[in-house]
Parts: structure tokens; sequence; C-alpha cells
């Protein structure tokens, strides 16, 4: 749809390997896809001088979308604080999709996927990094849900 509308996209995150194999995937796949830019920030906070240059990196080439690919939660948390500065229609946090579009990680089988397990395949490829958000933060988080539909 985003190659018969013309929408353009700016991809944030990732490293310069994945982004360059993002990059060259998406072309060979969607060889009409408008892609603006593309931009790996280091793997620490942003200075205020690198954050304006960011700004003015995206803005400057008109994006319909910018793709925020850092993890969760800091694409949310990025998201959120560059929000008011993007002139872009839509920024969306897409966690690993960078790595899986690029080939950097293996994606979960078709039939886990629709049975929504494709969680439990990335717990059991990445363990020590997943096991936390899985088996304390989502429980949590559904304890927390359940708890304010309670008090409404």
């Amino acid at each position: 749809m985003s190659e018969q509308r013309g929408y353009t996209h700016y991809f944030y995150g990732g490293s310069t390997d994945v982004l360059a194999k993002l990059n060259d995937r998406l072309r060979q796949q969607f060889p009409r896809l408008r892609i603006a830019g593309m931009y790996a920030p280091p793997f620490r906070p942003l200075t205020d001088a690198e954050e304006n240059e960011v700004v003015n990196k995206i803005n400057v080439v008109h994006p319909d979308i910018v793709w925020c690919g850092l993890g969760t939660p800091k694409q949310d948390y990025w998201v959120y604080r560059f929000r008011p500065r993007l002139e872009a229609a839509a920024l969306i946090a897409v966690g690993a999709a960078f790595n899986f579009h690029a080939g950097q990680v293996r994606q979960a089988p078709r039939w886990m996927m629709r049975c929504g397990l494709e969680w439990l395949f990335r717990l059991c490829m990445e363990p020590r990094r997943l096991w936390r958000r899985y088996l304390i933060g989502n429980p949590r988080f559904l304890w927390l849900l359940w708890k304010y539909r309670k008090c409404r």
C-alpha cells in the first residue's frame, strides 16, 4: 500500500549493519518503496546537540512515517519525547522488527505466530534477555490491568 500511495519512510534505530541489510531487503521486496533516510544512533543517551541534529535530519526529508526500532521501553520513551518535534504524520515503535526484516534474528514459525506464541519462541531464543519481561513484567501488567478494571 505504501508503494502505491507513495508514502516515505524513515528508519531510526538499530546498528548501521542492520540498517544496511534492512535497506537491501526492503528494496528487493518493495522496489518502489520510498525510503527517506535511516539513522543508527549511538548506544548511549543523545546530547542536546545530537537530538537537535536528529530532528533536523528527519524533518528535512519530510517522511510520512518514522519507524523507531530501539527496543522496549527505550523506543516508547523516544517516540513520546520526539513526537512534538517531528513533522512526520506517524511515529511507530516496532521493537525488534528491524532485526527480523534484516534477517539478523529468526522469527517464530507461522503456526506459533497464529497461535499467539511468538513470545514463547523469542523467550526460548533469548532467555537471558527476555525472561524478566515475559515472566515478571507481563504478569505484573496483567495484574495491574485486572486491578484497574476492578476499581472502575
